[in-house]
C-alpha cells in the first residue's frame, strides 16, 4: 500500500458555528427543526409522487428523487452537527471525516447534475409536448437518475482517493463545521498542489456542463413559450419553469458565494452561514417550492 496515507492524526476537531454557549442550545432546536422539516417534506413529496398515478411523469420521476438526494444530503451533516452542538469535545475521527467529505460531493455533484437533467426535461415537455412520452422514457429517465448518480460518485472518489494518498501530522482543527475537502487539504503534511488542482478542474467542469445544458434548455424553453399563443398557456409555462429556476439559483448562488471569491475577501463566519444554507436550508425549501408552484402536488 505505498503511497497511501501513513498519518498520526487520528482525529479532527471541527469548529462549531458560534463559540457562544449561551447560543448552543437554541442552535440545537432550530438545526433539530430544520432537519425534522427536511426529512418530512422531502419524505412525503416522495410518497405523494410514488402512490400517485398521475404523477408518473418524468417530471415527477426526477422531482422524487431530488428529494430522496436532498434527504441523503442533509443527513451527511445534520446528526453530526446536532451532536457537535451539546458535546464538549467537538470531533470527528478520521475515517469519519473522509466518509462524510466523501458522501458530501457524492450528493452536491448528484443535486446539480439532477438539476441541469430536469432542465432539459423541462424543455422536452414544453417544446415537444407531444413527443414527451416518446423520448423521456422510463429507460431514459432511469439512466438519467443512474448518470447523476454515477457522475457524483466519480467525482468524489477522485478527490477522496486523493485525500488519502496525504499525510495528516498535525495541525488536526478544521475551520468548519463538516469535513469539507478544501480546509482538509489546507491540513496535509503532504504537497496537495495536484489536490487542489484537480478538485478546481472537476467543479469547473461540473459546473461549466451543467449550467450549460440549464441555460441552452431555457433558451429553448423561452423560444418554445413564446410561441404558445394563449396567455393562459404561456403562464403555466412560466409557473412550472420558476420552481426549477428557484432551485438552481439558490444553489448555484449560495455555492458560488462559498467557493468563488477572492481570498482578500474570505471570511471563515461567511462562509459558514452560507455552507449552512447550501446543505441544510436548501434542502428543507426545495419540497416547498416545487409544491407552492405545482398544482399537481398541492
Amino acid at each position: 500500500m505505498a503511497g497511501w496515507n501513513h498519518t498520526g492524526v487520528k482525529e479532527f476537531l471541527l469548529v462549531v458555528l458560534t463559540e457562544n454557549p449561551n447560543l448552543q442550545i437554541p442552535l440545537f432546536l432550530l438545526f433539530t427543526l430544520i432537519y425534522f422539516i427536511t426529512l418530512m417534506g422531502n419524505g412525503g413529496m416522495i410518497m405523494l409522487i410514488w402512490l400517485n398515478a398521475q404523477l408518473h411523469t418524468p417530471m415527477y420521476f426526477f422531482l422524487s428523487n431530488l428529494s430522496f438526494c436532498d434527504i441523503c444530503y442533509a443527513t451527511v451533516f445534520a446528526p453530526k452537527m446536532l451532536i457537535n452542538f451539546l458535546a464538549k469535545h467537538k470531533s470527528s475521527t478520521f475515517s469519519g471525516c473522509v466518509l462524510q467529505s466523501f458522501f458530501f460531493a457524492v450528493y452536491v455533484t448528484t443535486e446539480v447534475i439532477f438539476l441541469s437533467m430536469m432542465a432539459y426535461d423541462l424543455y422536452v415537455a414544453i417544446a415537444s409536448t407531444l413527443l414527451c412520452t416518446v423520448i423521456m422514457t422510463q429507460k431514459v429517465c432511469i439512466q438519467m437518475v443512474l448518470a447523476s448518480y454515477l457522475g457524483g460518485l466519480i467525482n468524489s472518489l477522485t478527490h477522496t482517493i486523493g485525500l488519502l494518498k496525504l499525510d495528516f501530522c498535525g495541525p488536526n482543527t478544521v475551520n468548519h463545521y463538516f469535513c469539507d475537502i478544501p480546509p482538509l487539504l489546507r491540513l496535509s503534511c503532504s504537497d496537495a498542489h495536484n489536490n487542489e488542482l484537480l478538485l478546481l478542474l472537476f467543479s469547473g467542469i461540473i459546473a461549466m456542463f451543467t449550467l450549460i445544458i440549464i441555460m441552452v434548455s431555457y433558451v429553448f424553453i423561452i423560444i418554445a413559450i413564446q410561441r404558445i399563443c394563449s396567455a393562459e398557456g404561456r403562464l403555466k409555462a412560466f409557473s412550472t419553469c420558476a420552481s426549477h429556476l428557484t432551485s438552481v439559483t439558490l444553489l448555484y448562488g449560495s455555492v458560488t458565494f462559498s467557493y468563488i471569491q477572492p481570498s482578500s475577501q474570505y471570511s471563515l463566519e461567511q462562509e459558514k452561514v452560507s455552507a449552512v444554507f447550501y446543505t441544510l436550508v436548501i434542502p428543507m425549501l426545495n419540497p416547498l417550492i416545487y409544491s407552492l408552484r405545482n398544482k399537481d402536488v398541492k
